[in-house]
């Protein structure tokens, strides 16, 4: 199977479904930069005929070297058909290259919310696909409540996915749309479906109601897929999604699988996560992993004793290889590894008496509140 995994970026469309977030044309451009030159394969521009900013921004002239602009919408609707669909055209007549459409994979949807027969559903799905593809468009398929709906009924799950790739569809994308789907239970519906779908053309798009988005593409890799849809820091509706800023070098140094993200660009991330926080005015997470202040902060002696001979006795990775930097900490949990740190910093050399006194001041002064 190919190892190659390819990443989709939907900030600009599914995290800015994040309450009390609302991105700018101005905004998306900056974000859109960022991601390709990192060397993100898919960006998700948002969805054309949605909205002003939207429309506005799709006809910008945007000069990607790498990265393929994507338009986001939804299938024809039911009882149209695909060549009088005003919201499939906008899509189509957009200057995406890409076009991913959303439907319904679930048959309690179709049934309660979509109210129409399963027959429909997937007319719906395949003739939105051919349509795409018949004009030159690359067609992509979110399929949407895929992993509950395969609990639900697992034949008519398939038949969704099925159906958009017989229809051409570059990839068919499984979506845990309502973020409840536990890493073993992906692993083992993926694993079905890559039967049916080749792998290469599979993707996975996980929410994080249970704080397991990451978790649940890193397993829906493993189990096949070679597509992986997220946004920078997590944004995302409710919880949000996968948190490509994590799941990124995650890839990269933990994994065999190839991306287009070469571990040279790495360093670029905490630029680009602390990018979006700006615009955002919001303050960076201080725990994030990989690229926020505290992820190679440490506070206990034994640990800025250890680190200070050896980094990777309490360090994962080496800090610079993401942009970040070691942080030793000076509190009551301190010993005198974590001082002779700091004094080194200011280059300083003090006697072991007068770093012992330095401690037991800081101890007593941190008691005291």
């Amino acid at each position: 199977m190919d190892d190659k995994v390819y990443l989709f970026d939907t900030t600009l469309r599914d995290g800015q479904q994040t309450t009390g977030v609302n991105f700018s044309v101005s905004d998306k451009m900056i974000i859109s930069q960022h991601l390709n030159d990192i060397g993100i394969d898919y960006i998700e521009g948002g969805w054309p005929g949605a909205n002003p900013t939207d429309n506005d921004f799709f006809s910008r002239d945007l000069k990607f070297n790498h990265s393929k602009l994507t338009a986001f919408g939804m299938t024809r609707r039911p009882g149209r058909s695909v060549e009088n669909d005003p919201g499939l055209n906008s899509l189509i007549n957009s200057s995406a290259s890409c076009v991913c459409i959303v439907g319904k994979s679930s048959s309690f949807h179709v049934k309660n919310a979509l109210e129409i027969s399963k027959e429909e559903n997937l007319q719906m799905i395949n003739e939105s696909i051919q349509h795409i593809k018949s004009k030159k468009k690359e067609p992509i398929f979110d399929a949407e409540h895929f992993f509950d709906g395969y609990k639900e009924d697992s034949e008519f799950a398939i038949n969704c996915i099925k159906s958009a790739y017989d229809a051409g569809a570059r990839w068919v994308v499984l979506c845990d749309t309502n973020g409840g789907t536990l890493p073993n239970e992906i692993s083992s519906i993926v694993s079905e479906v890559v039967k049916i779908i080749p792998g290469k053309n599979v993707g996975i798009h996980a929410h994080n109601d249970t704080e397991n988005a990451v978790a649940n593409a890193l397993a829906a890799v493993n189990a096949g897929a070679r597509q992986v849809q997220g946004t920078i820091n997590g944004l995302g509706e409710r919880c949000g999604n996968t948190n490509l800023i994590s799941l990124i070098p995650s890839l990269v140094l933990k994994t065999n699988f190839e991306t287009n993200v070469k571990k040279e660009k790495l360093k670029n991330l905490i630029n680009i996560s602390r990018a979006l926080d700006n615009i955002l005015n919001l303050q960076p997470t201080k725990n994030s992993p990989y690229v926020g202040e505290h992820a190679f902060s440490h506070k206990g002696g034994l640990h800025a004793s250890a680190i200070e001979k050896n980094s990777a006795t309490y360090e994962h990775i080496k800090p610079e290889i993401v942009g970040n930097s070691r942080n030793v900490v000076i509190s009551n949990q301190a010993g005198r590894s974590n001082i002779l740190n700091q004094l080194n910093k200011i280059n300083i050399d003090l006697p072991k008496n007068e770093i012992n006194n330095i401690l037991e001041i800081i101890k007593e002064k941190e008691s005291e509140g």
